[in-house]
């Protein structure tokens, strides 16, 4: 999996998979023309300005090379300024596969390097596993708000991440199936490396039992640390350097 920012050769492909998601998970309260014209009105012919606006971030998603998830966000504010999360959009066919917590996670990721103090994500009231997948990640709903979608009126719930303690950070954990087994990716504990963050992988959810680390650039769990705080992903060369001396040349 490789996640990137956008750019205005992307624009058929997001056009592409917000179709496919909204048409997916949306069709339950909205019609397809009130679809069309919500594709339209943020996906249409300034999407390239949106694209390349300074305020703004389209990450797209790939999977071998082919694009299969985006989310929009953007920076508001000038003292503090606040990460929101307008959309994420996953193709259909993809879902399921961890595509849409690593891109919330990389999303929130690009907005806190860019400067945002704190982050919120947006969900249509009546999206049942929308307003689920915040919940069920650290966010917790703070208010309501009205948006307009063609010619008719909707809520979308605004959620933001929820306190943390002193000492505590926040908290995503993604299950995944490896040869069988079950492996609890853990997005709180990231460690910075030369293509994409290292994140801690337990063999159990209360993460008493350590398996490795995932590689965020290229999905592998066979990386290990070694003692002096390396990281080597022997798949895509993603590396963390030591950051420890070797007691040996002391």
């Amino acid at each position: 999996m490789e996640i990137r920012e956008a750019t205005e050769t992307d624009v058929d492909d997001i056009r592409s998979i917000a179709r496919g998601s909204l048409n997916s998970t949306y069709t339950d309260f909205l019609d397809e023309e009130t679809i069309e014209d919500a594709i339209e009105q943020w996906y249409g012919d300034e999407l390239i300005d949106a694209i390349e606006a300074d305020q703004t971030l389209f990450l797209l998603v790939e999977r071998e090379g082919e694009p299969v998830a985006f989310s929009q966000s953007e920076l508001v504010g000038e003292r503090r300024r606040t990460g929101q999360i307008l959309w994420l959009h996953v193709d259909p066919d993809h879902r399921g596969a961890g595509t849409g917590v690593r891109l919330l996670v990389r999303t929130r990721e690009k907005l806190l390097d860019s400067g945002a103090d704190r982050i919120q994500g947006f969900v249509l009231e009546d999206n049942e596993g929308g307003n689920g997948f915040y919940a069920d990640h650290g966010f917790e709903r703070a208010s309501r708000r009205e948006v307009e979608i063609g010619d008719e009126t909707f809520t979308e719930n605004v959620y933001v991440e929820g306190e943390i303690e002193s000492g505590e950070e926040w908290g995503a954990v993604d299950e995944l199936e490896l040869d069988g087994e079950t492996i609890y990716v853990s997005y709180s504990e990231a460690a910075r490396g030369s293509k994409s963050p290292f994140y801690a992988a337990y063999e159990t959810l209360d993460a008493s039992e350590r398996y490795g680390w995932f590689c965020g650039n290229c999905d592998s769990l066979e990386n290990a640390m070694d003692t002096m705080g390396r990281i080597q992903c022997n798949t895509c060369g993603n590396r963390r350097k030591g950051t420890r001396w070797d007691a040996s040349y002391l």
